[in-house]
């Protein structure tokens, strides 16, 4: 027996550039048709930024929907008609100030995938000059070089919570020889 759900008709709630909230009528397998939420997102492209000396590019900064502060890597909505690699290396000089050249897909994870379509396409860039002040000045408070063998001990203190980060910086620290 299959457990795929059957869509029988959506209808939006509210749509914006950001997000939508969809009502989608879904009748699971043996179950009853019933009204589930569905959120939609943009595609988000993000970087893990690494230098030669071993350490990773963040950011350090507030979120109002937790009322939190925690490091972050570069991170945006992917823009129409864009690349994900060039959305990638486009938030990490806006948000950064430092232009990297080139990146390489590292990991992808649907954060919330019971509820929503959100895609999070994560890249590594090696290296990366400084170019300019950060256009993008409301994102973040600092903007730091922080040691890898630091990562961890940041995630596991809660000073690196956004979904986003944490599958790159795992997947880089999985990664490393």
């Amino acid at each position: 027996m299959s457990s795929e759900w059957t869509v029988h008709g959506s209808r939006t709630i509210y749509s914006s550039p950001w997000v939508e909230l969809d009502l989608v009528e879904v009748e699971p397998p043996g179950h009853e048709r019933y009204e589930h939420h569905l959120v939609k997102f943009a595609q988000v492209a993000a970087t893990i930024v690494l230098d030669d000396q071993g350490r990773v590019l963040m950011m350090w900064r507030h979120r109002f929907a937790t009322d939190t502060w925690s490091w972050e890597i570069p991170s945006g909505i992917v823009e129409n008609g864009e690349s994900l690699e060039a959305a990638a290396a486009r938030e990490v000089e806006e948000e950064t100030g430092w232009r990297v050249t080139s990146v390489e897909p590292l990991a992808y994870n649907q954060p919330i995938g019971g509820m929503s379509d959100a895609e999070h396409h994560v890249f590594l860039a090696r290296g990366a000059e400084f170019v300019a002040p950060p256009v993008d000045t409301h994102e973040a408070d600092r903007i730091e070089w922080i040691p890898l063998h630091q990562v961890q001990a940041m995630i596991d203190r809660r000073e690196i919570v956004a979904g986003v980060a944490v599958t790159g910086l795992l997947q880089v620290l999985a990664r490393r020889p």
